[in-house]
């Protein structure tokens, strides 16, 4: 059975300022090479004329390095395909729909993102349904997929307000 996880994190700069990091090449090849994986690709990013961001990456982490539980269940490296579609701001909010997937497992990923003011800079809030089609350990798998993709977004989070910190992706405002 599916489990959905909502989990957020806070960032101490506009949704504008968050929202052109995300539309930024640059920025996302510098996030996946502070990532930590072992392979690291930026599969593709697009902006369109009207400012939606479509970005689609994969990161593989060797067999060795995986925690035992997901080396029990997969053969191999672990590969992950993930895709961001990012829409632009609209009334101070900026929307986006997130998937992905153990690429050679029955483990993936849907949900909806948004990140929307907050305090003194803005919040980054996603609701992510997981779901692993293993009999018996799939509910185990989920929750375990869930404790890691709340690390990656405070890691994530760490990695774009260092970004921001430095200047870069600065909108003209």
């Amino acid at each position: 059975m599916p489990r959905t996880f909502t989990l957020s994190e806070h960032y101490q700069a506009s949704v504008e300022r968050v929202y052109a990091a995300f539309a930024d090449e640059q920025y996302w090849l510098a996030r996946l090479a502070d990532s930590g994986a072992d392979t690291v690709a930026l599969e593709s990013i697009e902006v369109s004329a009207d400012g939606v961001v479509d970005v689609s990456t994969r990161q593989g982490i060797h067999r060795e390095k995986l925690p035992a539980l997901a080396a029990q269940f997969h053969p191999g490296d672990l590969d992950v395909a993930r895709h961001e579609k990012w829409h632009p701001v609209r009334d101070g909010r900026a929307r986006a729909e997130v998937t992905g997937k153990i690429v050679g497992a029955p483990a993936k990923l849907s949900g909806d993102a948004v990140l929307e003011p907050a305090g003194d800079g803005c919040e980054l809030r996603l609701t992510a349904t997981i779901r692993v089609d293993i009999p018996l350990v799939g509910g185990k798998i989920e929750n375990f997929i869930g404790a890691q993709l709340a690390e990656l977004m405070t890691t994530e989070q760490r990695f774009t307000s260092t970004w921001l910190d430095r200047g870069a992706a600065a909108p003209n405002e």
